[in-house]
């Protein structure tokens, strides 16, 4: 693809999924906001466009080489979904727990002195309490669908009739659940001055704070997988599916 200004931070994370870790370092939401252009987020985040857009053109110049080894946009919808289950989703459950009991260790030691980590800790419950009901329901409900629409039109078939209506239903509820997630996550970065441990800090302590923003990071790609790549080209196959 051709490099702009104009072009919107989505398209360029779904064209170069190397510009997410370009976008994750220099703070530049891609996953929720990535309805903004490049231009408009470099001056959100305080950055030279042209800097910005060296450094992506870079990465496509590796991307170009195979440095990425997973193509997002000629997976299948059954491929991404595996992928979305078996990386992120699995990822995200085993550190809810883990994290979980390493906020409950650090504020029992540091929480008088650092009370930002009691702010922290009741975001960070907060998305736990949001996330666990919501990949229930993409694991029991959506992705199913999906997996189960694509072997439809596979098969040349109509995709039966789900009970939600149609797919747009469900995707508009998960797509509001990860602005949701988005907020608590800005609210945790911002409690934490950007995961910036204080000199007093302890070993479990600079643990916790690299470990949350491992999390902040993981997330971020997985949900820019769902609502950038996944939840459109599910749309778009039941659409042209359904008017056939």
């Amino acid at each position: 693809m051709t490099l702009n200004t104009s072009t919107t931070v989505r398209e360029l994370a779904v064209e170069m999924p190397g510009a997410t870790r370009i976008f994750e370092r220099l703070k530049i939401d891609y996953c929720c906001g990535g309805a903004r252009t490049l231009e408009d987020a470099c001056a959100a985040a305080g950055l030279k466009t042209e800097d910005v857009r060296r450094l992506l053109e870079e990465t496509k110049v590796l991307e170009a080489h195979g440095a990425e080894a997973i193509d997002f946009q000629s997976a299948s919808l059954t491929e991404l979904v595996k992928y979305i289950l078996e990386k992120h989703h699995v990822f995200t459950k085993e550190e809810m727990e883990r994290l979980n009991a390493l906020l409950e260790k650090v504020c029992n030691v540091h929480g008088q002195n650092h009370t930002e980590l009691l702010r922290i800790k009741a975001l960070f419950q907060s998305l736990c309490a949001d996330l666990k009901p919501h990949m229930f329901k993409e694991e029991q409900v959506l992705f199913p669908y999906i997996v189960r629409l694509e072997e439809a039109v596979n098969r040349k078939q109509m995709p039966l009739p789900p009970p939600f209506g149609t797919v747009r239903n469900p995707v508009l509820m998960m797509m509001m659940e990860h602005d949701t997630a988005g907020e608590l996550l800005r609210g945790m970065r911002e409690a934490s001055s950007n995961y910036a441990a204080p000199a007093d800090a302890c070993i479990s302590y600079r643990t916790l704070y690299q470990a949350l923003e491992a999390f902040e990071q993981d997330l971020h790609q997985h949900i820019h997988l769902e609502n950038n790549i996944l939840f459109p080209r599910a749309t778009e196959m039941e659409s042209a599916a359904c008017s056939v």
